[in-house]
């Protein structure tokens, strides 16, 4: 698992430049909206995930692409037990070596988590063929049909979460827009918006809903007011991301590539024994304290059933089926 994780600014060897990569820190600027009179159809589809397309591309003419994109998050649906991953080409069901596109839509899914049997949360923008987009940012989405259909909850056009964390009743998501974490009570209908700071990943548990844990360019930081203030932890190694799946644990990525397990975000354990591999993974999903998932900069997805000593590759990157 070593390796240097793209920095902020670099670009992924499969993506667009101006995307930022998992686990780097980065508050960008907000596309422009269109100003009145402007035709959303010739102006949103030059947009793929807020980056401007060349002139020459027609994306009303453009096939999917096959693969996934940079991967933005992973999650396990109760449902059926089936592993799926937020990309910058879509939401995947991952079955064995094949990654299947989830309808065929080629959204750019960021800040994408499981909150429940079939039901999803993600963020991000609209694909580069949605002739009916109106924003480059997708605001808050939810499918409860396993990501066959999205509708919107919120702040289109405003937000572009890179983390969304439920919490029992609370849900907080860290705007990249306003660099802020935002806040909210009933579902994402509304938010308050609270600290600002770069957060490259944020962790609750339904236990505490008001107890956060944010990795930062600076560190380890907590909030024990739902978000509205942060504090640092020291002496806390360098984390690129946390999850905590059961009351008072955390687990997360050290930027060596070692999972760590903590209880109050002070005291840190190693997994014994934890396989490296070549890429550093900086996406986790902690399903308990014993199933992990975890994404690497290169795309490949993990499963550990052991807290992390050991590790099995779920997914190389490869041909993506479109499932229509």
């Amino acid at each position: 698992m070593p390796g240097s994780l793209p920095s902020a600014t670099a670009k992924h060897p499969d993506e667009d430049a101006g995307h930022e990569s998992a686990g780097a820190f980065l508050c960008a600027a907000p596309v422009p909206p269109a100003t009145d009179g402007d035709d959303s159809h010739d102006l949103w589809p030059a947009f793929l995930g807020g980056v401007r397309l060349h002139p020459s591309d027609d994306p009303s003419t453009a096939a999917p692409e096959p693969r996934t994109g940079h991967l933005h998050g992973l999650g396990l649906d109760p449902a059926d037990g089936t592993v799926y991953a937020g990309g910058h080409l879509g939401v995947f069901r991952l079955t064995g070596s094949e990654a299947v596109r989830v309808a065929n839509r080629c959204q750019d899914t960021m800040g994408f988590t499981v909150t429940g049997p079939r039901t999803f949360l993600a963020s991000g923008h609209p694909s580069a063929t949605d002739r009916t987009a109106t924003s480059p940012h997708l605001g808050l989405i939810r499918s409860t049909d396993a990501g066959n259909t999205w509708t919107t909850v919120s702040a289109e056009g405003r937000a572009d979460f890179h983390s969304l964390q439920s919490a029992g009743d609370m849900l907080y998501g860290f705007d990249s827009q306003t660099c802020q974490v935002w806040a909210s009570s009933d579902g994402g209908a509304t938010w308050d918006r609270r600290a600002q700071l770069p957060i490259g990943d944020l962790a609750a548990h339904a236990s505490k809903p008001q107890q956060l844990s944010a990795t930062t360019p600076d560190g380890l930081r907590t909030s024990v007011d739902g978000g509205h203030t942060f504090t640092p932890v020291p002496d806390v190694p360098d984390l690129v991301a946390i999850d905590s799946p059961d009351s008072g644990v955390l687990v997360a990525l050290g930027a060596d590539g070692q999972v760590l397990v903590g209880d109050d975000g002070r005291a840190w354990t190693h997994a014994a024994g934890c396989r490296r591999t070549r890429s550093r993974r900086c996406w986790l999903a902690a399903v308990s304290s014993a199933q992990l998932f975890a994404a690497d900069t290169g795309d490949v997805v993990y499963e550990s059933q052991d807290g992390g000593r050991s590790w099995q590759v779920l997914h190389r990157p490869g041909a993506v089926a479109n499932n229509h």
